[in-house]
């Protein structure tokens, strides 16, 4: 049976490369963990149309912070947090029951109740 090397060459090149951007000054250690993270994460995503967009999201965060720094990071992810927050499923606010804020909605919040207590969905306004 035949066996994917593609992988395991890619990781060991990437290994190399990072290590040569390293010791030559251009990216620090911990930007090279990073990347390393982030790519060895998109890996758990099962959904290809999942994968892209959040490949996008990541190569516009790391546009976006190369040129403004830590302000880029928090003003995009302040502007991706506005935006879901503007997300309805359903009828349903996607931050529900968190954002609009209603206190007899926040019984599951936290703690687990007993499911007679939780027949009501959130509401929709």
């Amino acid at each position: 049976m035949p066996r994917a090397i593609g992988p395991a060459v890619s990781i060991v090149g990437a290994l190399i490369l990072g290590q040569a951007a390293v010791e030559a000054g251009f990216v620090g250690a911990a930007v090279v963990i990073i990347v390393a993270i982030s790519a060895i994460s998109s890996f758990t995503l099962p959904n290809t149309s999942l994968v892209n967009v959040t490949r996008g999201i990541r190569f516009m965060l790391i546009f976006i912070s190369a040129f403004i720094g830590l302000y880029g990071i928090l003003l995009f992810t302040l502007c991706i947090w506005l935006h879901m927050s503007s997300l309805r499923s359903f009828g349903v606010p996607y931050f529900a029951p968190f954002a609009p804020f209603r206190l007899k909605e926040q019984r599951d919040v936290f703690f687990r109740f007993p499911l007679p207590s939780l027949l009501k969905r959130p509401s929709r306004k």
